[in-house]
């Protein structure tokens, strides 16, 4: 039997990176892996103005399931970067996972990933790389992403475009694509999967949709926005664009399911918005060109566009 150490956010946080590390860890479970999932206990640094853990979710996504969790990394203390290392290490597993996204996660992922690989080199060390360089970067962004990247032995990604994005940004690396799961020999491995189906949510057998229609006063046709708020997620073009719908099609409604990214926190506190200063102000500085989000708020267009009732 492999023992695979999946590393990643756990199911006690939100967002997608977090529901995909859960489904990866029940899947190879379900292949017949012994499954570690070794999580962050803080993702980010805590200048970051926002609360990142899942407090409004009910269901158990790992129930009825032999994934063993170990929340353990806390992205603010090195130290625990090393007690990670020496947990992973105690596991003796066959291959470890790191889930990739965001390049400010690349130190602490890119040192543990050669320290593994320094004190036990028969490891073998995948990159799943959800993201190689995210909307807004920098100079200190792309060092980062690179010195995380590099300490893998091979990559798992979900689209030609993701696979062509690291090939510009890392041209250096040899690189050979599979899709048959056989290792290169002579180049690091690419294995080129679909993005799953998430089987993590379970449809409820006896929904009534049109019950839910009625309570959500809904009509006809109905669209749909789901997952965080954010400005390059373009939903105040949906909005835009929805509007001529709704002029000529009154039976049509837009249902918009999801949070708003930097608005969770209570801004009011001085705690917060000294944060959301020298957050501010460092972005200014490491991130060309980087938006504010703060201020991001599409739902003003709904009554601007008189659309309320759709």
């Amino acid at each position: 039997m492999q023992k695979i150490v999946v590393f990643g956010p756990g199911p006690r946080f939100k967002g997608g990176i977090s529901n995909f590390t859960v489904s990866l860890a029940r899947a190879l479970e379900n292949e017949g892996a012994e499954v570690h999932l070794v999580s962050w206990t803080q993702q980010y640094p805590a200048i970051i103005p926002r609360d990142f853990i899942d407090r409004s979710s009910k269901s158990d996504l790992l129930d009825n399931s032999t994934v063993k969790v170990k929340y353990i990394t806390n992205y603010n203390n090195p130290f625990t970067w090393n007690q990670t290392t020496a947990y992973i290490l105690s596991l003796k597993p066959d291959i470890v996972i790191f889930q990739w996204a965001i390049a400010i996660q690349g130190l602490p992922i890119g040192t543990m990933a050669r320290k593994i690989k320094t004190r036990a080199p028969g490891i073998e060390i995948l990159f799943d790389v959800h993201n190689v360089v995210q909307k807004e970067t920098g100079a200190l962004d792309k060092r980062l992403t690179r010195y995380a990247l590099k300490a893998a032995d091979g990559y798992i990604m979900h689209g030609q475009i993701t696979i062509d994005e690291f090939k510009d940004f890392m041209p250096e690396i040899d690189l050979e694509i599979k899709d048959d799961g056989v290792r290169a020999i002579e180049a690091k491995t690419v294995f080129k999967l679909y993005h799953p189906v998430y089987d993590i949510f379970k449809p409820q057998k006896n929904f009534n949709i049109e019950k839910a229609k009625q309570e959500l006063n809904l009509g006809k046709y109905v669209f749909l926005f789901f997952g965080f708020i954010r400005k390059y997620k373009g939903l105040h073009y949906a909005i835009e664009a929805f509007s001529k719908i709704a002029s000529r099609h009154p039976d049509a409604s837009l249902l918009i399911v999801g949070e708003s990214f930097w608005n969770t926190v209570d801004r009011t506190k001085w705690t917060v918005k000294f944060k959301s200063a020298v957050f501010g102000f460092l972005k200014s500085i490491f991130i060309k060109n980087a938006a504010n989000e703060s201020d991001y708020n599409p739902l003003e267009l709904i009554d601007e566009l008189n659309i309320k009732n759709q």
